[in-house]
């Protein structure tokens, strides 16, 4: 809930403008809220930066007020959506198998499913962050998903939107727990992304990606400011 229709289309527009006269070594998305996907669309049209959504709802369509489809997203030229934040799970109830049927939601209509997961700070005071994303997984990743069109991202929500940011070696840990368990579920599990979010920023993203089995950022509040996000991007290499 962040942003007005000028606000949207100016970072977009400034993101486009940078993205175009590159170097750019990863792929980017922006994620705007949904009152913002069509102008945003426009503003991006012609360049790199990829356009997505930050929810969907389950079905393909019906009486659900409020809600918005994958099909939907992909008609307002989206390629990707987030499914499972942890603001959605925390603040709508949302559980893994709600998770799971938006993710085959989206990925029935075409789009890439950026799965969310990741463990609270009393889970990981208690020793258990590693089983909290472990079951998250299990419950959230649909049968038959692959690299193409899914990304999973790991957003310990102890540090998202705190100022607190996870230690590369804690990283570490649960990106290859995830990779391993990957390798039980999906045929190219080393080509699926896994992406770390919380608290990301300029002055950090590098030594976070640089950390194995991270392929890339899920940028929060960094992301508001086009310098800051392109700063990240340019921590890609």
């Amino acid at each position: 809930m962040n942003g007005r229709r000028a606000d949207g289309v100016a970072l977009a527009s400034e993101l486009a403008r940078r993205a175009k006269a590159g170097p750019l070594a990863c792929d980017l998305v922006v994620c705007p809220p949904a009152t913002l996907l069509v102008p945003v669309a426009e503003a991006l049209a012609g360049s790199p930066v990829a356009l997505g959504g930050q929810d969907c709802h389950p079905g393909a369509d019906g009486a659900h007020t409020g809600d918005i489809g994958a099909a939907m997203l992909v008609d307002a030229g989206c390629r990707f959506v987030i499914v499972g934040h942890s603001e959605r799970r925390a603040g709508h109830g949302e559980t893994d198998a709600l998770v799971r049927a938006k993710a085959a939601a989206a990925r029935a209509a075409g789009l890439v499913a950026i799965v969310c997961l990741g463990e609270t700070d009393s889970e990981r005071d208690a020793g258990r962050a590693l089983a909290v994303v472990e079951r998250q997984l299990a419950g959230s990743l649909p049968d038959g998903a692959t690299a193409a069109d899914t990304v999973i991202a790991y957003e310990p929500v102890w540090a998202i939107g705190t100022g607190r940011t996870a230690k590369p070696a804690d990283v570490a840990e649960v990106h290859g727990h995830l990779r391993r368990l990957l390798r039980a579920r999906v045929g190219d599990a080393d080509r699926v992304r896994l992406l770390y979010g919380g608290s990301v920023k300029p002055d950090n993203a590098a030594e976070l990606l640089a950390v194995t089995d991270v392929d890339g950022a899920l940028v929060g509040g960094a992301s508001l400011a086009a310098a800051d996000f392109w700063a990240i991007a340019q921590s890609c290499r």
